[in-house]
């Protein structure tokens, strides 16, 4: 069984050697990263892999992943979530993800489409003490209600294309991250609403994630 001392070795390695490599360099993120227990939402078959630069595997389908740490960071830092705003997720997995945006956020909603993991995420936040995040099991694909809820959207998984029907729940303002694409290019799109109609998007980094369940892909015509 790992020690505290040797878990807080791993964990500075995997910031140090991990995520300041790729940027991730805002001193609150890495600090933020030093004290929430990512070991803490991983499960229990797994976590000996907590810290690893890697995917670790949640459920029982392709795609139930936590996202790589390094991936998560950058995400993370890149949105600039202010204290103040609201943050939808979709794809909750284990929480991880989820406490990292509560720690930055007023609010969270976070929506998983397998009824198993949201119980076990609802668990994890809980018992580590975030109580600002609510956790709902929804397929984050189907259309949400009409009108700008969320200051920040978050995408923990890859799509084929930017949903559209986020985006129209963004305010003025607000920001949708999401990794786009297909393999073996991905990249990671932030698009601002900058105004009704108005949109800023760019695409900093590449990367890799897996699908989200329940997005639609585009149709493939042989020939």
């Amino acid at each position: 069984m790992n020690t505290t001392t040797e878990l807080e070795r791993l964990r500075f390695n995997m910031i140090e050697q991990q995520i300041r490599p790729w940027d991730v360099l805002d001193f609150d993120i890495l600090a933020l990263l030093g004290n929430i227990r990512r070991e803490d939402y991983v499960p229990a078959a797994h976590r000996a892999l907590s810290f690893f630069d890697m995917e670790i595997p949640l459920g029982s389908q392709p795609g139930q992943v936590m996202l790589s740490p390094k991936v998560e960071a950058r995400m993370l830092q890149d949105l600039k979530i202010q204290p103040h705003e609201t943050v939808l997720e979709i794809g909750t997995g284990s929480g991880f993800m989820a406490a990292l945006l509560a720690n930055r956020a007023a609010q969270v909603l976070t929506l998983e489409i397998d009824p198993q993991l949201a119980a076990t995420a609802e668990q994890n936040l809980r018992t580590n003490g975030v109580h600002n995040v609510e956790v709902r099991v929804a397929d984050g694909s189907k259309p949400l209600p009409s009108g700008p809820t969320f200051d920040v959207i978050v995408l923990s998984g890859s799509v084929a294309r930017v949903p559209q029907n986020l985006l129209g729940s963004l305010k003025t303002g607000g920001r949708l991250a999401a990794i786009v694409g297909d393999e073996p290019v991905m990249r990671a799109h932030f698009i601002t609403r900058v105004s009704e109609g108005q949109w800023d998007t760019v695409q900093p980094w590449d990367t890799m994630a897996p699908r989200l369940l329940g997005f639609p892909e585009p149709s493939r015509f042989n020939f």
